[in-house]
Formats: C-alpha cells, structure tokens, sequence
C-alpha cells in the first residue's frame, strides 16, 4: 500500500504505537553505537590530519609543498565520492579487517572513512583564520612549532572546532541511515525493510522521529558548548 494511499494522520497515530517502539528501540542503541564510534575515529585522525595540512601549508610552520598538495589531492577525491559508493568501496577494507563486509562494525569503517576528509578541511580552515601575528610573536619568544600549535592554534580555535565537528557528526547520523541498505543496521536498516519494503510507513515515521532527534540533540550540545566556551573566554 502507498503511502498517500493512508491518511496521514493514521500513519502518524499508528507511529506512535509501543510494539513499533519496540521494534525499533534495539536499532536506536546499535545507531547511537556507530555514531559514537565513526564520531571519535573521526575526531582523532581528522584533527590529525587538519594539523597536518596546516603545518605543511605553503604559509605554514613547515612549508613541505608536495605533501600538501598529494593530501589535499586525495582528500579532495575522497570527498567527491558519494557516501553510498564509499560503503561500496570500504566493502573490502571491511571485510579485512573483520571478515565480513556487513554488520555494525564493518560499516563504521566507511562511515568514518567518509567523514574524515570533510572534519580534516574544516579543522584546516580553523586554523587558517589564527591571526599570523599571533603566530609571530611566539616564534619571537622561541616558543616551538609545537607548542604553537598546541598553546596557540588549537586553544583559540576550540569554538571554530566543536561547531565543525558538530557538522561531521550531523553527518555521520545522515551516513549511519545510509548505511542501513548496506546491513549495517540500525535506523536505516529498520526504515528500508520495515517502512520501505513491508509497506509500515508507521515504523517509517518512527524512525525519521529518531533521526530528527538525534540531529537537533547533536546541534544544540554543540552550540551550547560553543557558546559557553566563547563567554568564558570573554571574561577572561
């Protein structure tokens, strides 16, 4: 049956109805599992690699041209690739690592695999906006690359940082329902075969509820955190 085949408001009742929930409640721990995980893999190595396009910069604290043209080249690809054919290509990554190419785990190879490349430019751009001067007077003081990056860089661009990565977890979210047509399951495995293939569009509705709330959650942890970082900052 279509969905513009129920009136809306019977799908929206039937939505709320506790077997659904029950249904869907062992997808929300297993999406709130490969959020968190595919979230702190991509903090890790793509605050690593922002730092590393930063530092080899032209303009940087060690200009090294080739490798950042070669990284920003193949970040550049890898972005350009559609989440979907980057499940795809992961598949064999995933299959390496845990013998299967399907599952909660596996697919959080792809989703941080996609992700990482656009946390890495926001933290580069983050850190691109620090005042040279500031930069500068450090090195004047013989203060050394790293203590500028980990005194000066990154401590003034903690704000900049966490609404970035508030953004590349909103994506992560949005990577994890794609990923469920790849059996990784979680909300998008329940919203295609539940809600797509058997027709519940109740169950359907359920899920975008989840998916909406995990969104607005993230966001406002994210502002509210920024926000009370920059006051504190101000009073100082």
């Amino acid at each position: 049956m279509s969905l513009l085949d129920t009136p809306l408001w019977e799908v929206i009742k039937g939505s709320f109805a506790p077997e659904v929930w029950e249904r869907i409640a062992p997808a929300i721990s297993e999406t709130l599992y490969m959020t968190a995980l595919s979230s702190i893999i991509m903090l890790i190595l793509g605050l690593l690699l922002g730092i590393m396009l930063t530092v080899t910069n032209p303009n940087g604290l060690v200009p090294m041209v080739s490798l950042y043209t070669g990284s920003g080249w193949l970040i550049n690809c890898l972005r350009s690739l559609p989440q979907m054919i980057m499940i795809i290509l992961m598949i064999p990554v995933a299959r390496l690592f845990f013998g299967k190419s399907y599952g909660t785990n596996a697919c959080i190879i792809a989703i941080a695999a996609s992700c990482i490349p656009m946390y890495a430019r926001i933290v580069e751009s983050s850190l691109l906006e620090i005042a040279k001067g500031k930069v500068e007077a450090a090195k004047s003081i013989g203060s050394t690359n790293f203590q500028i990056i980990f005194r000066i860089l990154l401590p003034e661009t903690v704000p900049s940082l966490i609404r970035g990565f508030t953004v590349a977890v909103i994506g992560v979210i949005s990577m994890t329902a794609l990923a469920g047509m790849f059996g990784a399951g979680g909300i998008g495995d329940i919203a295609v075969r539940f809600g797509y293939q058997r027709f519940q569009h109740d169950v359907l509705f359920a899920a975008v509820y989840i998916l909406i709330i995990l969104v607005q959650l993230v966001q406002f942890i994210g502002d509210f955190t920024s926000r009370k970082i920059l006051r504190k900052r101000n009073l100082l």
